[in-house]
């Protein structure tokens, strides 16, 4: 049995450099203009792409490359000579789902690895067969499967490489293709431009259709208020009401919870898939690292046969996240899916605070640089690539040697002392992260 590759999100340079240090067995990125991830995305510079994949290979890890747009035909003229550089870098595999790109890529690089996106919603053993035959080296199957359909896939397919999401965002939309995006704000998340209109907050507003069959809202003295309608308001768009309707459930109706399957892990490592796969290439290098680092435990316990370390879940909690489900690898009721109460990410868990800029041996210190606010007493976790290490803060000094109570926030620098009983010889991915004070250790 062999250990399935961690694949980590990698939207810069540093959140790749956090994935291999945390765990990471490959990472994956998004092709200029051809990705779902345009946006917030340092590796729009092809030249920076190229230097990543670059580094990630004298390392001995695997950089793969998402093409996965779906293009009008617009985007067709000069496809494969955009693609000419991106297969000059060499990448592990590009990750498409558009069936005539596939086309044109098997054409003129027959060689090169392609791995068909999620967004390509494989759901059966024979769109895997369907695939396999064209040429296609690894299959990433749909989120809506179930562990049983999983099984029954890997069962037909033995002799294929087989993906899973384990965790990270979920669309309301089948894999991820949605027209929320486009037909709300006009940015086409299928061309790589969605801005997650799932998760805004809505307020509803009672509406009635007018003499000219248009709908607007009731204090409009045109309005017939023979029948009950209602009107969306989103918060950051006060004159932009759109006719919808509400349940009982509240304003977040389109609102999904966050995949975790960590606790799936050692079940799917039983049916043999190749690759855990972490959404987020928009996240930050703390998510990417504290992502990496549990889920390598996870892994390392599976195939080590020991069982499941619950524990991994709380270290999970650490991160903001709008709630989480398992999603679909065990049938639950539509409500565990959804989370209607909350759009935006909570973090009531932990936060991360700083980032380790130097080991001062001589003096016992760490050389802090402050991201968000943090106060003597609190109680902190310094995070490492070999271990973690809780601590209670006993002393903070600042830039010019003057013991302070607060470290202000972002732009600072302070020093605070090696935790009692941490091991760290260098600086080099280390982070501190500070428990929120309505939670214990």
């Amino acid at each position: 049995m062999n250990s399935p590759e961690l694949l980590s999100p990698a939207g810069s340079l540093k959140a790749m450099r956090y994935a291999f240090a945390y765990g990471a067995d490959a990472v994956y990125a998004g092709q200029p203009r051809y990705s779902l991830r345009v946006r917030n995305n340092e590796f729009n510079d092809i030249d920076k792409l190229a230097s990543a994949v670059d580094e990630a290979h004298a390392n001995g890890k695997q950089f793969f490359i998402a093409s996965n747009v779906s293009p009008h035909n617009d985007k067709l003229k000069y496809y494969l000579r955009d693609m000419e550089p991106v297969v000059a870098m060499k990448p592990d595999a590009i990750i498409m789902a558009d069936p005539g790109l596939i086309m044109m890529v098997r054409e003129r690089w027959p060689d090169l690895p392609i791995h068909l996106s999620v967004q390509s919603n494989a759901v059966n053993w024979a769109t895997v067969k369907f695939w396999q035959k064209l040429g296609l080296t690894r299959i990433i199957l749909s989120r809506e499967l179930s562990l049983e359909e999983v099984k029954e896939i890997r069962e037909q397919c033995p002799d294929i490489e087989l993906e899973v999401f384990i965790h990270g965002a979920l669309c309301i939309a089948y894999s991820g293709r949605c027209l929320l995006s486009g037909y709300i704000t006009h940015r086409d998340s299928n061309q790589g431009a969605c801005t997650n209109t799932c998760r805004w907050k809505y307020q509803a507003h009672e509406a009635a259709e007018d003499a000219n069959g248009d709908v607007v809202a009731l204090h409009d003295p045109n309005a017939d208020s023979r029948e009950q309608i209602f009107l969306l308001q989103e918060e950051g768009r006060p004159a932009d009401l759109m006719p919808a309707f509400e349940d009982e459930h509240g304003t977040y109706i389109m609102n999904s919870k966050d995949l975790r399957a960590i606790q799936h892990v050692k079940s799917l490592v039983d049916i043999g898939i190749n690759c855990l796969k972490i959404e987020g290439r928009t996240k930050s290098p703390y998510y990417v690292a504290r992502t990496a680092q549990t889920y390598r435990r996870a892994i390392n316990d599976a195939m080590a046969g020991r069982d499941f370390d619950m524990s991994l879940m709380n270290e999970l909690e650490k991160l903001a996240s709008r709630g989480y489900t398992e999603g679909f690898y065990r049938r639950h009721p539509p409500a565990e899916f959804q989370n209607y109460e909350k759009g935006v990410s909570r973090g009531d868990y932990q936060q991360f605070v700083g980032e380790v800029l130097e080991v001062d041996n001589a003096h016992q210190e760490l050389v802090i640089s402050v991201n968000n606010r943090f106060e003597q007493d609190d109680k902190l976790e310094l995070m490492t690539p070999t271990g973690n290490c809780d601590f209670t803060l006993q002393q903070i000094t600042n830039k010019r040697g003057e013991q302070v109570s607060v470290a202000p926030g972002s732009g600072h620098v302070v020093r605070i002392p090696i935790p009692d009983g941490a091991t760290i010889d260098h600086c080099d991915y280390a982070m501190i992260a500070r428990y929120l004070p309505q939670t214990s250790l």
